[in-house]
């Protein structure tokens, strides 16, 4: 990855080109939770059940070009990326296709002694491809594209000893997506696009630098299937964390915690038997930071 920064002398002209994460302020790359479950932000990575779109993954380091700028004081920035929609893969092995991630935030004291508090909202929309360039060699006739978006708002909050991470998302998939259709085939019979609305609450309760407690609670609920088959609520999610992280030593240099986590995740429908399927993980253990 390479960075142009302070263009022109300006802190609102900034330039990033490569593989990079997206300008989440809600980052993943820096989440304190590390079980199998809990690792990530499921709506960061939802696709409704039989949904082939994987080019909308805002969770994923993706390939592009970002324009970003902000504030002297950083309280206000804003972000534009144009990526290749390929989830971040080289050598763009299917239809050429690009999207857009656009993000701004402003944040302000609201005088609770915990921080400054930031909110700020987001669109990611594009196209993305819903078949290749080959098969056996020889080339597939048609346009392959089709397009997607989700928008929403998030909120970072401080009270004294407690600090509120708050997400939301509406997500809306084309019919091709939802139904796992290539563009140059016909949709099913009532075809539609998957639409859904998701959220989470994270919150973080820190006793004193050496000893945090850690919750979230996650979840998604969709507004329309892709197939006026599908039960209204397949594909529904909920997701519950929560943990602890004490460090025993602490410095400038380096951190050692002792951290213990458990997480559960329940998805409507999308058991062997059609009924909801539950995961859940247990993390205890150590983790070295330097």
């Amino acid at each position: 990855m390479g960075r142009l920064d302070n263009l022109m002398g300006s802190s609102w002209l900034n330039f990033k080109l490569g593989k990079f994460e997206l300008d989440n302020i809600i980052s993943e790359k820096r989440i304190l939770t590390i079980s199998n479950n809990g690792g990530f932000y499921h709506l960061y990575h939802f696709a409704p059940p039989g949904d082939s779109n994987s080019w909308g993954q805002m969770g994923d380091n993706q390939l592009g070009v970002e324009l970003m700028g902000h504030s002297k004081d950083d309280r206000t920035r804003y972000s534009v990326a144009v990526l290749s929609s390929n989830d971040g893969n080289v050598n763009l092995p299917n239809r050429n296709a690009y999207s857009t991630f656009i993000t701004a935030s402003h944040a302000f004291d609201l005088g609770y002694q915990g921080g400054v508090d930031r909110v700020g909202a987001y669109v990611f929309t594009g196209e993305g491809p819903t078949f290749n360039l080959t098969q056996n060699g020889a080339p597939i006739l048609g346009v392959g594209n089709k397009s997607f978006h989700r928008e929403g708002v998030y909120a970072l909050l401080y009270v004294k000893k407690f600090d509120f991470s708050l997400f939301y998302q509406h997500g809306w998939d084309s019919a091709y997506f939802g139904t796992s259709t290539p563009a140059n085939m016909p949709l099913p019979a009532g075809a539609r696009a998957p639409t859904w609305n998701g959220g989470f609450v994270e919150t973080h309760y820190v006793v004193n630098p050496q000893l945090i407690f850690i919750q979230r609670a996650e979840f998604v609920r969709m507004s329309q299937q892709a197939l006026p088959t599908n039960s209204s609520s397949l594909g529904n999610i909920d997701a519950y964390t929560f943990g602890y992280r004490w460090y025993p030593i602490m410095s400038s240099r380096a951190g050692f915690a002792w951290h213990n986590e458990y997480s559960i995740a329940r998805q409507q429908g999308t058991s062997p038997t059609l009924t909801s399927l539950t995961n859940s993980s247990v993390m205890a253990g150590f983790d070295f930071d330097f």
